[in-house]
């Protein structure tokens, strides 16, 4: 093969390379391409990004759910000052609950400058919504307000309470165990098991202990 028909053949793969990067780079997004993030996510002003907003129901695989919900969102602050959540709003007004990682109350979120706050899941502060109408696999809309005045809606992804999101999903609470007096019926069958003379009046003056099995 000739110098110049070398020459002409690397011109021509070089000149069809650039011309398949230019259109890479022109329709490479998700716009473009019509991709959708399979969870949602919001930006508020230049410090805040909101990643990952799910609203997590209970077993059911699909379906509508109307019921309690938790709603799971990374929030991130990359200002020099703390973000404060107040309310997060599922669908047609169900305002959430606050609640730290050992499951007591809370009024709002504070996210730390330079950190970032995870609601949902063991170990993390979460956001549970009494009861919400959803469907689950699709989205809803959700709204989330901070302290200063600045707030953002968004539409989260629903997803039961398995998979990835497997123990993110509302739990009942606990039942009241009732308390076991002295003087109860149990405590007094107890005691009138003791034998014989003055059972009737024990009974009646039955220790602690014995109300206690």
């Amino acid at each position: 093969m000739s110098r110049s028909i070398r020459v002409g053949s690397i011109a021509a793969i070089a000149a069809l390379a650039i011309a398949s990067l230019s259109s890479c780079s022109a329709g490479n997004n998700a716009e473009t391409l019509e991709i959708k993030p399979d969870n949602a996510s919001a930006t508020l002003g230049t410090d805040l990004l909101l990643n990952n907003i799910v609203v997590v129901t209970g077993d059911e695989s699909s379906g509508e759910h109307t019921g309690p919900a938790n709603v799971s969102v990374n929030i991130s602050n990359t200002g020099a000052e703390p973000a404060e959540l107040q309310s997060i709003v599922v669908g047609d007004g169900a305002t959430a609950v606050f609640a730290d990682e050992k499951g007591a109350p809370l009024s709002t979120i504070v996210v730390p400058p330079g950190g970032a706050v995870l609601l949902g899941g063991e170990g993390n502060p979460s956001a549970r919504v009494a009861s919400a109408s959803v469907h689950v696999g699709g989205f809803v809309p959700t709204a989330f307000a901070f302290k200063n005045g600045e707030k953002v809606a968004t539409e989260a992804a629903v997803s039961p309470n398995k998979g990835l999101y497997k123990g993110w999903g509302p739990t009942a609470s606990p039942a009241a165990v009732p308390s076991k007096a002295a003087g109860s019926p149990s405590a007094g069958a107890s005691a009138g098991a003791a034998p014989t003379t003055g059972a009737a009046t024990t009974a009646g003056t039955a220790s602690p202990a014995a109300g206690t099995h």
